[in-house]
């Protein structure tokens, strides 16, 4: 979910809420708040925990909730219990990266490993090489995901044939997760259990919302082959020009990013709108 501003920088919770009512509404299964897309890394704590209580609250048991709490801060393990007190159901670990250079195999498994041991809530790895500049190898997910409070790995990566080794070694049960629709159903095929993503790709009322499996196997006007596009549809001019930056968001409610980050202008957020009206998403605001 991306996270709503007001004009005056702060957050828009009345119009957060608004967007979670709506997305609650749909056939997904889940949200994620304070994902990449929530912009997280440039929120306060107070700000993150106050998101999480009226996102939880906006849901409303309708569907389940997933946090990002393990940004890099000080006290990811704190921030995963305050989380869980207001009601998640799982938690969102990214990778620690500013000192990625000192980071090795055995300081990402012990990270993991503590946060999992204390968690109230089940966790999952979060790899999202492209903000973080750190990969984790499909040995240190096999291995941790033998921890009973580790439920699975979200890899943005996109790279099939990593996806196709962590659901070979993973432990029975544990969920690997496309990061991107843009190599959703890739993944699905080579055993994924699923997908997050950004959620301008599955507003409810625009059909992209339904189930993943009855989209990819379509038969008739649109055909399998169609089915397939649609789920790697909008392509990525979108995310490169629209995502936390972006007047294009396909939602009820949006707002300006949070500094530094800077909104398109005209012609980017034009051009995103087009994209997205092609690609039959839902409203485009």
């Amino acid at each position: 979910m991306a996270t709503t501003f007001a004009d005056d920088g702060g957050l828009d919770l009345e119009a957060f809420a608004s967007n979670l009512d709506w997305y609650a509404k749909s056939p997904l299964d889940g949200v994620v708040i304070l994902g990449s897309n929530g912009e997280s890394a440039l929120l306060e704590t107070d700000e993150k925990l106050r998101l999480i209580e009226a996102g939880v609250a906006a849901v409303d048991g309708r569907k389940m909730v997933m946090a990002g709490t393990g940004w890099n801060q000080p006290g990811p393990h704190d921030m995963t219990k305050r989380a869980a007190a207001l009601g998640i159901d799982y938690a969102l670990i990214v990778t620690p990266y500013y000192y990625k250079p000192k980071y090795d195999y055995a300081a990402y498994l012990a990270h993991y490993r503590a946060v999992a041991d204390v968690s109230p809530v089940p966790i999952l790895i979060y790899i999202m090489t492209a903000y973080t500049g750190v990969d984790l190898s499909t040995a240190l997910v096999a291995e941790l995901s033998g921890h009973p409070n580790i439920a699975g790995v979200k890899d943005s990566g996109g790279n099939a044939p990593k996806v196709a080794e962590m659901v070979a070694r993973a432990a029975p049960g544990f969920g690997v997760l496309a990061g991107s629709a843009s190599f959703l159903y890739p993944a699905l095929c080579l055993g994924a259990t699923g997908g997050i993503w950004r959620s301008e790709t599955s507003p409810p009322d625009s059909g992209r919302s339904r189930p993943v499996s009855r989209l990819a196997t379509t038969t008739g006007p649109y055909g399998f082959n169609n089915g397939r596009w649609r789920l790697m549809q909008p392509p990525p001019p979108v995310w490169d020009r629209g995502s936390q930056g972006g007047d294009g968001r396909g939602q009820a409610a949006r707002g300006k990013p949070r500094a530094p980050l800077g909104p398109l202008n005209e012609r980017d957020a034009s051009e995103v709108r087009r994209i997205l009206g092609e690609a039959e998403i839902g409203p485009v605001v």
